[in-house]
């Protein structure tokens, strides 16, 4: 009994030490995800100057809001832009997620008879592409779609990595759920939206959050569709800006401007567009991380 009592001892401080060793390693890595974010955030708020003087600091040398008032010079047109990003995530990311799911579960069902063949031409699209040309010309000469806010949605609307993604949580659903409510007369669409979708949740969420993030941050749908300025998306808004200022400091250390470089907002102003750009996905992704890290777990071990 003794010699019980001493293993489960040591077994007990192994486990704590182990416990203590990993709460470490994950503390050392939440601080180097933390560290270069409040970087940015303080490198935004420095002015050019000091940043040429002293570097970066988490803590600013000399306090300047000069960046942001460069990169806010036209206040409406940044307030437009962040409109228009917004009506777009959260109508592409509800239409997107709705035909995803809707196209995972039609491939996941075993007795569907055109699966394999679905599969196989979401699967092929996943690979190949028709170029960019060709579907330019399809969404301007046909589908007119450029200058439109359809133009920054449904090209997105359907990616197949999301739709395999989600067909691997899909296909795991139990088919006596299912079952029960074509017993209760059900149909498929009542089926899918009453039965399926309430209960897949944490999956949903992860391919939610793919599909919004990849909205946001899509600048390359508005450079080719986009020209009227009331539907410049905000990305697209911010790499216009960032081509100016690499324009100006080109000019300024050739000497064709006779402005010194310090005096230009170069470094902080493109952190400045960093913390606009990314802000307000950080502030969201709290909100969906238990549903995202439980999706994104089920979906890789069952996929």
């Amino acid at each position: 009994m003794t010699i019980r009592a001493g293993a489960s001892s040591v077994t007990r401080k192994k486990r704590r030490v182990g416990l203590l060793i990993g709460n470490i390693v994950i503390a050392l890595v939440a601080v180097c995800c933390v560290v270069p974010l409040l970087y940015i955030i303080a490198i935004s708020f420095s002015d050019e100057l000091a940043l040429v003087i002293h570097g970066y600091r988490l803590i600013p040398a000399t306090f300047s809001t000069l960046a942001y008032e460069f990169v806010a010079s036209s206040p409406m047109q940044l307030v437009n832009s962040y409109v228009v990003t917004i009506t777009v995530t959260t109508l592409g990311t509800a239409g997107s997620l709705t035909v995803t799911a809707m196209l995972a579960y039609a491939m996941s069902r075993k007795g569907f008879l055109l699966g394999r063949k679905i599969n196989f031409a979401v699967f092929f699209t996943m690979i190949f592409n028709v170029g960019l040309v060709p579907w330019y010309i399809l969404n301007v000469r046909y589908y007119h779609l450029n200058n439109t806010l359809f133009a920054l949605i449904l090209p997105y609307l359907i990616v197949p990595w999301n739709v395999f993604l989600l067909k691997g949580f899909l296909a795991e659903f139990p088919d006596a759920l299912i079952e029960a409510a074509r017993i209760d007369g059900s149909g498929e669409a009542a089926t899918f939206f009453r039965i399926v979708l309430p209960n897949c949740k944490p999956a949903l969420a992860t391919v939610g959050l793919f599909i919004a993030f990849m909205y946001w941050n899509d600048w390359w749908l508005g450079m080719l569709y986009i020209e009227k300025n009331a539907l410049v998306p905000l990305q697209l808004m911010l790499y216009r800006i960032m081509n100016n200022i690499e324009f100006l400091s080109t000019s300024l250390n050739t000497g064709y401007i006779p402005v010194t470089t310090t005096m230009f907002p170069n470094e902080s102003a493109r952190m400045a567009m960093c913390v606009l750009a990314t802000g307000p996905m950080l502030v969201v992704f709290p909100f969906f991380q238990k549903y995202f890290v439980k999706g994104l777990t089920v979906g890789a071990v069952k996929g």
